[in-house]
């Protein structure tokens, strides 16, 4: 699907990116606010492991490719249109990418362990997902890691257990963010 999404900085600053047909990807405006806010919480000085966990276009894994010449980035998604436009996306820059068709859900302690930055935007109907992530993320991940949750802001404030900090809850439009570093 066309659209106006694209790399907001970094090396690829300005590809268009596709869109599969059932995206609502984050927006450009809202991804930039969102990589300002990691300025100061990230060590991009050391390489850096992203999961980009339910990737829809892969616009946040690029965007740290593009950013970061440390990262390597996984993406995952469960729909096989989804998967096929990250690889579109990833044609010009496949470096540091890997890409599976598969729930995330499913593979938690496969990429969750090893990660240092993980992306999660659950499809905004399926609040309870992305909290039973947090929660399980919170058992298996490495003290330090970062994780974003993005979700739809007409959800009040998640719970979130003694295992994570909150580093920042901030809303930008429809999206809301919450950035938690494992403790």
């Amino acid at each position: 699907m066309k659209s106006n999404l694209q790399i907001i900085s970094g090396k690829y600053r300005g590809k268009k990116l596709n869109l599969p047909d059932s995206a609502r990807p984050t927006q450009n405006m809202a991804r930039g606010a969102l990589f300002n806010m990691l300025n100061g919480i990230l060590d991009v000085t050391k390489p850096l492991v992203v999961w980009d966990a339910f990737a829809g276009s892969g616009a946040f894994g690029i965007e740290c490719i593009s950013r970061f010449n440390n990262a390597s980035v996984v993406f995952t998604d469960n729909s096989n249109q989804s998967i096929n436009t990250i690889k579109k996306n990833l044609m010009s820059i496949n470096e540091n990418a890997r890409v599976e068709m598969i729930d995330a859900m499913s593979v938690l302690s496969k990429f969750g362990n090893t990660a240092d930055l993980i992306f999660l935007d659950p499809p905004y109907v399926d609040f309870g997902f992305g909290a039973l992530f947090v929660k399980k993320m919170g058992k298996i991940a490495k003290s330090g890691m970062i994780l974003i949750w993005e979700f739809e802001n007409i959800h009040d404030t998640p719970k979130i257990d003694e295992s994570w900090e909150v580093l920042k809850d901030k809303t930008y439009g429809r999206a809301r963010f919450l950035v938690l570093r494992k403790i």
